[in-house]
């Protein structure tokens, strides 16, 4: 892997795991000695994470990580609604509902895999990756793949934003089973609807994560 790719990879990792948090100035001396590269593949990594949204350049103060608002928030659902409820209905038409029949028993054992530890949130987040994936590969449309992965890696950064309770992540659990129970149906209306539904409870549980954050 060429060092670029290597400081592009380290730097946005450590932007949506939020150990970098917002606000953080990423300074290219610093970086290149952090990272053990020289400062031009750390220039051409921020320049890659400046154009996905994840930096950006201040007055005087240079290259520092973006933070994210409640209004950034409102945005990117509103984004994400359209792409998601557009894709599951697609993967209803076009998917191999045997995948997504195996994806929906597997959701519905998810909470299991929900205690305290972050190896087993980890696993949860696995599954619900391959779900995507599985998304991705049914639509079969890389114009619209495209879009959703550059949505995804806000995504990751607003979900370690908000608290990882179990009650929230179980109950995500059982969305996700519902839409891929509905694609495994071959029913794109009820895939778009079981989409919909997800999202609203995932972004009125943001939302109250990030006001008591704010203001608590």
């Amino acid at each position: 892997m060429r060092a670029s790719e290597r400081a592009y990879a380290a730097l946005r990792e450590d932007i949506i795991e939020w150990r970098l948090a917002p606000g953080t100035v990423l300074a290219e001396v610093e970086q290149s000695e952090r990272l053990g590269v020289s400062r031009t593949p750390v220039r051409e990594a921020l320049g890659r994470l400046s154009a996905e949204g994840l930096t950006t350049t201040t007055g005087g103060r240079g290259v520092v990580v973006t933070d994210i608002s409640l209004d950034d928030i409102n945005e990117l659902f509103d984004l994400r609604e359209t792409l998601e409820c557009r894709a599951a209905a697609l993967a209803a038409q076009r998917g191999n509902p045997r995948i997504f029949e195996h994806l929906h028993a597997r959701f519905l054992t998810a909470p299991e895999l929900l205690s305290p530890q972050d190896s087993a949130r980890h696993a949860y987040y696995a599954l619900a990756g391959e779900l995507d994936d599985a998304i991705d590969a049914a639509v079969s449309n890389s114009y619209l793949i495209h879009a959703m992965r550059g949505l995804r890696v806000h995504l990751v950064r607003i979900r370690r934003l908000a608290a990882d309770d179990s009650a929230r992540l179980e109950a995500a659990a059982a969305e996700h089973a519902a839409i891929a129970a509905a694609i495994a149906a071959g029913n794109s209306r009820l895939a778009a609807a079981a989409t919909t539904v997800h999202l609203h409870r995932s972004l009125t549980h943001i939302r109250a994560t990030h006001r008591e954050e704010h203001h608590g």
